[in-house]
C-alpha cells in the first residue's frame, strides 16, 4: 500500500443522486411502518448517515459490528459480530444497510441472525453488489450499484482500515 493511487469509480455526486433516490424508494416502501435501519460497521457508516436524511420518516438506527475481511483484500469467509444491536427489533420492520455485498456470506449470516430476533419485516439495502464474487444469493431489496469485480475504498469502505474518508468510491491501483 506503500505507493498507491485510487482511481475514481464512482463520484461524490453520483452516490449523492443515487442515495436521493434509494431513500424515496425506502420512503414509499416503509410509509407508516416502524422502521429500524441497521448499519453493518464500520462500512456502511458514511453510506447509512447520509441514505438517513433522504428517508422522510420517523425512524431508529441500530449499529450492528461485523468483520469479515482483517487486513486483505478478499473475505476471510468468517462473519464475526463485534457490537450486537443495543434494543430488541420484535415487531419491528428492519432494513439492513450494508456497504458492499460482494460474496453473500456477510448479508446471509446477519439474515439468519436478525430473523431469529422477531422483527416484523428484515430486508437489505446495499449501497455496491459485487455480483462476479457471490457465493450465496441473498436478496437485495435496494441497491445503490453493481460494480465489476474491483477491490473498492472510500466513502466508509476501507483497505486495512485505511482511505474510509473519501468521498467518492474508488479502485485502488498499485504503481
Amino acid at each position: 500500500m506503500v505507493n498507491t493511487n485510487v482511481r475514481t469509480l464512482l463520484s461524490a455526486d453520483e452516490i449523492a443522486a443515487r442515495t436521493r433516490e434509494l431513500g424515496a424508494q425506502i420512503t414509499k416502501e416503509y410509509a407508516g411502518r416502524r422502521l429500524v435501519l441497521v448499519c453493518v460497521l464500520k462500512g456502511s457508516f458514511v453510506f447509512t448517515a447520509d441514505l438517513m436524511r433522504h428517508i422522510d420518516l420517523p425512524l431508529r438506527v441500530e449499529f450492528l459490528g461485523v468483520r469479515s475481511y482483517g487486513e486483505g483484500t478478499s473475505s476471510t469467509g468468517v462473519v464475526q459480530i463485534t457490537q450486537d444491536l443495543n434494543q430488541p427489533i420484535e415487531g419491528d420492520d428492519v432494513l439492513i444497510v450494508e456497504d458492499i455485498v460482494d460474496t453473500g456470506l456477510t448479508i446471509s449470516h446477519l439474515l439468519q441472525l436478525l430473523r431469529t430476533r422477531m422483527p416484523s419485516s428484515i430486508k437489505v439495502c446495499s449501497l455496491l453488489h459485487k455480483p462476479a464474487r457471490s457465493r450465496v444469493e441473498v436478496p437485495i431489496h435496494f441497491l445503490g450499484f453493481t460494480i465489476e469485480d474491483k477491490f473498492v475504498v472510500g466513502y466508509g469502505l476501507d483497505w486495512a482500515e485505511r482511505y474510509r474518508n473519501l468521498p467518492f468510491i474508488g479502485v485502488v491501483e498499485a504503481q
